[in-house]
């Protein structure tokens, strides 16, 4: 099974309903999302957009509790540990499955010790140059990295990060030489990219949309296995390396052992929020591209994500910082 299916909603989701019983109360007390990353970047802002529209359907507050390190280890340990009653979620991203390999151990199993209940939505990145870069698309970037081994370089925002192994796997598949420039965080490294400190970057669409328009970057390829409607004259990296697709992922997970029935009224409100104009247009603002799966589906992404990111880690040699 393709990537791109296990991250397919069923039709039948667009029409969902609920009955008086699926909004039922679960408990008393708040529902209660960590997120293992700062207030204010992708994964935050879309956990405080669900918190907003599932409380309804639940009949319940629901609230953000962010809890940053370690590359989201320390929120997930916390819901790995809490019990298994819905009052305690994460809200998860694709370094649940990178850390898995990146990290020599963790306190937790990032499938056995979790209940998947939805893939919340995906974010496409993008490859963009400095305009000095000689070079318009990828195929030209990959001839000159080639004729200049060591000598062009990735800004990248996080060590262990989707973006990073995006570009990890980039030079795995093309045979590339091009260094990385660490940064602590997406922000200054996009300003060291327009100030031409550093050349290259895989980056969120939304985080550089704009500069693409405005000409002070230029994009040489997306992420995602065909052209994005956004940028429908930007070539799809798979276009010059074949089966090549990198899209960062943002899924709900409770503890493991979640009854049945609480797990389905938790997976059905975040299903239902998924389909409010409201929440897609705050979703598209973060350019990202709501999912909505069902928990068998983003159960097999997560454990096929795993083996997918290990051979991009090994490759990359990256350690956690």
């Amino acid at each position: 099974m393709k990537r791109r299916d296990l991250l397919i909603a069923p039709p039948a989701l667009a029409a969902l309903t609920f009955a008086v019983g699926a909004r039922a109360q679960i408990g008393g007390a708040p529902v209660r999302i960590l997120v293992g990353a700062p207030a204010g970047g992708s994964t935050d802002t879309l956990a405080r957009s669900l918190a907003v529209s599932m409380g309804p359907a639940l009949g319940r507050n629901v609230i953000v509790e962010n809890r940053p390190g370690a590359g989201g280890n320390i929120a997930a340990d916390a819901v790995a540990k809490a019990a298994p009653d819905g009052n305690t979620l994460l809200m998860s991203f694709t370094s649940h499955a990178i850390n898995a390999t990146l990290y020599p151990s963790l306190p937790f199993d990032p499938v056995k010790d979790f209940t998947a209940l939805t893939c919340v939505a995906t974010s496409p990145s993008i490859l963009v140059a400095h305009p000095s870069v000689a070079a318009k698309d990828v195929r030209e970037l990959i001839a000159l990295a080639k004729a200049k081994p060591g000598q062009l370089n990735f800004a990248i925002g996080a060590v262990g990060s989707s973006l990073h192994m995006a570009g990890e796997e980039f030079k795995m598949q093309s045979g590339v030489d091009i260094v990385n420039i660490p940064y602590k965080g997406t922000a200054p490294a996009v300003q060291d990219l327009l100030a031409g400190q550093v050349q290259l970057m895989f980056a969120a669409v939304g985080n550089v949309k704009a500069h693409i328009q405005a000409g002070k970057l230029k994009a040489l390829g997306v992420t995602t296995a065909k052209r994005l409607p956004a940028f429908p004259d930007v070539p799809a990296i798979a276009e010059a390396l074949p089966g090549y697709e990198s899209s960062a992922w943002f899924g709900l997970f409770g503890p493991a052992r979640l009854p049945a029935d609480v797990a389905r009224r938790l997976g059905d409100a975040a299903r239902q929020a998924l389909q409010q104009p409201d929440m897609r247009k705050r979703l598209e603002t973060e350019g990202a591209i709501p999912v909505g799966n069902s928990p068998e589906q983003f159960a097999a992404f997560v454990q096929s994500e795993i083996p997918r990111w290990a051979k991009v880690v090994k490759f990359s040699g990256a350690k956690p910082e």
